[in-house]
Formats: structure tokens, sequence, C-alpha cells
């Protein structure tokens, strides 16, 4: 089963964001096995850096690393699923990075094969692991023809 891996920090403390992530896990799972890395958020002073080291920590080798980044390049529905399908195609993993509301360091952003953006407005993290859930789903339909992407 082809594998997707998605590293955010912080636990859902909201019971909807939580159940709105179970939902498109539930949707996705014909199509792929949808791993969630949480790393613990740090209420330190340094908490970038150390948020960073636990986002560093989850990666493996050979994945493909596409950062959620505000700065990021803008991506379609259609140009998600592009790119999705051409890393599966070559056979590598796909993790998905969303940083704390402080962001992340440099170290991640240079260990990321491409940094993604869906929009130019500040979405808060917990938000964003549900939206982006929606977008793999939407991307999932898209490869395989069925009609949720209109």
């Amino acid at each position: 089963m082809k594998k997707i891996y998605l590293t955010c920090v912080g636990k859902l403390k909201e019971k909807f964001f939580a159940e709105g992530v179970e939902e498109y896990r539930k949707r996705l799972s014909p199509y792929c096995d949808l791993v969630i890395n949480e790393v613990s958020d740090s209420p330190a002073k340094d908490e970038v850096q150390r948020e960073s080291d636990a986002i560093l920590s989850t990666f493996r080798e050979g994945e493909i690393r596409i950062l959620m980044d505000i700065e990021g390049e803008l991506v379609t529905s259609e140009g998600l699923s592009e790119r999705i399908d051409k890393a599966l195609l070559q056979g590598r993993d796909v993790r998905f990075i969303i940083g704390g509301s402080r962001g992340v360091d440099e170290r991640v952003k240079k260990a990321a094969s491409a940094r993604i953006s869906f929009g130019r407005v500040t979405y808060p993290h917990q938000l964003m692991r549900v939206i982006l859930c929606e977008q793999l789903y939407r991307a999932f339909s898209i490869l395989h023809n069925t009609p949720y992407h209109k």
C-alpha cells in the first residue's frame, strides 16, 4: 500500500478537527495509508528549533518531503495530484510537513524537496491539517477519476 506521511506539530485538541482528519483518513484508505506523526509543540523560548529537531527526526531516506509554507509555490489541486502521482510512480513515499504556529527553521526548509502553499492567507496549523487531508483526498480522487473533484 502506498504511504503518505504527515508530520505536524502538536496534537489536535479540538474534537471537530480530529473528526475531520479521521473522516479524510477513512476516505483515503482505499488509495493510501495515511501515517500521521505528531511531534510535541514546545512552550520554550527556542520552540522553533526544538520543534524542527522533532520534525527532522521523523524523516526517512528516499522520501519526497513537501513543506506547507505560506511563502511556498502556489499549487492547484490538480498540481498537487500530479506531484503525488509522480512520486508514487517512482516508488517513493511522500511526507507533508506542517510546522507549528511559529513555523520551522532553515534546516527543515532545506531538507524539503518542495515548499508549497494553498494560498497567501494564514491558517491555524490545526486547521491546516484538516485542509491538507481534504486536498490529499481530492488529489487521489483526481488520480482515480472519481466524481469528488468536479
